[in-house]
């Protein structure tokens, strides 16, 4: 795994520009960021290998026993194409550790840098049959893997609506256990005590990060009454300067939508909240005559029933919903069917504790946004699925408890 991790390094350029040229993704952000993060989260979990350790019982009868951790067999891992490395390496790394087997399934959009990685495991001397990946589309090959009487167990990020299925197969096969990370419409949540310059651009990063392909993007933003204006006039002075381009241009802040359906479905999304009565500050329509460019795109004076502000539109589409107090803005975060993520902006600590404890979401950023690293547990609550990627609690989902028991006579420590 550590060779594997040197391998990815020695080949970010490659990897950033297949992640660039399936995915619309940035180019120099994956040299910096995805490709580098990726080789240390191999690192990280190959340091966790050798230290899967049971645990010594101490019972109340007449025996002596412990505890052993298994890996649990073969994993299937069906991952989505927004972020194409994080994610591979995201369900390998933990997987690996663990001592588990593997079929992996990029989705079919962007299969190229998992074909990539499945080269590089090869040549750091992963033996043959423990990581295999293979292409296809969700309804043939990710419906073989869920419904496979061989595979163990599946781990599963995407749609709600697909997670759905992968469970219904799993349970109707050899009900093997599944993991979900599924979508999210999370609340980035703005107290009048903040610094309005600061937080608008973290609300920007928050809403158009990865051209708003990402499913904790904090596109449901909450503002507190005292600054809403205020708020908004910064808003539309800094979202001029968001470039929308080619994705291997330096310069540029936002790439192309992964394709035509995707391109299509968040124009649709924008027509509803045309026609649905909220205010268009700024975007609105395609970035450009050629290619799937959508213009960063916020809708002002939106309220809880509308449909950009329920339904999780996976671009760049930010809601901006005005709020008066802690308890309301608390009650209306919450009054989602998702729980995957919330962002609370504010300088005050017992807000800061009275609303993170209060949102039922799986991960809570507190003055930051899109604070992952690979030692933090992720993954969500409600229909934003169960289990956690990222930290040892990703490890140990991998792994079956046996617990070992045998007689013990006339001992004087029971």
């Amino acid at each position: 795994m550590l060779k594997f991790a040197d391998l990815i390094n020695e080949n970010v350029e490659e990897l950033a520009a297949l992640d660039t040229v399936d995915a619309g993704k940035l180019y120099d952000l994956g040299k910096i960021v995805d490709i580098p993060g990726a080789a240390e989260t191999i690192r990280y979990y190959a340091g966790a290998a050798d230290k899967i350790h049971g645990a010594t019982l101490k019972m109340s009868r007449d025996l002596q026993a412990y505890t052993l951790h298994e890996p649990v067999g073969v994993v299937g891992h069906i991952i989505p194409w927004n972020f194409p490395s994080q994610m591979f390496v995201m369900k390998v790394g933990p997987a690996l550790a663990a001592g588990c087997t593997m079929v992996v399934k990029p989705a079919e959009q962007t299969p190229l840098s998992a074909l990539y990685y499945a080269h590089l495991a090869k040549l750091a001397g992963i033996p043959d049959g423990v990581l295999n990946v293979i292409t296809g589309h969700g309804s043939t090959a990710g419906a073989a893997i869920s419904s496979h009487m061989d595979i163990d167990k599946v781990s599963f990020t995407g749609s709600t609506e697909v997670g759905r299925l992968v469970m219904q197969a799993a349970a109707a096969s050899n009900l093997k256990p599944v993991s979900l990370e599924l979508g999210g419409k999370s609340p980035f949540i703005i107290f009048d005590d903040v610094d309005v310059d600061k937080v608008s651009d973290l609300a920007l990063q928050g809403s158009f990060h990865n051209k708003g392909e990402i499913c904790v993007a904090g596109s449901r933003v909450f503002v507190q009454e005292g600054i809403y204006d205020k708020f908004l006039v910064k808003l539309a002075e800094k979202v001029k300067s968001w470039v929308v381009g080619d994705p291997f241009n330096p310069k540029v802040h936002q790439g192309p939508q992964v394709d035509k359906q995707q391109y299509d479905k968040i124009l649709s999304y924008i027509d509803h909240g045309k026609k649905g009565g909220a205010t268009l500050l700024s975007g609105g329509k395609p970035g450009g005559e050629k290619g799937y460019y959508i213009e960063p795109t916020i809708f002002t004076d939106v309220t809880d029933d509308m449909i950009i502000a329920k339904e999780e539109i996976f671009g760049p589409v930010m809601s901006v919903l005005k709020f008066k107090t802690v308890d309301e803005v608390i009650r209306r975060a919450n009054a989602t069917k998702y729980g995957l993520a919330a962002g609370i902006m504010t300088n005050d600590l017992n807000t800061a504790n009275t609303v993170s404890r209060s949102i039922r979401a799986g991960v809570i950023w507190i003055n930051c946004y899109f604070a992952f690293d690979r030692d933090l547990p992720y993954g969500g609550y409600k229909m934003s699925g169960f289990e956690r990627d990222f930290g040892l609690e990703a490890l140990y989902k991998y792994l079956h408890v046996k617990s070992v028991a045998t007689p013990i006579h006339n001992s004087p420590w029971l």
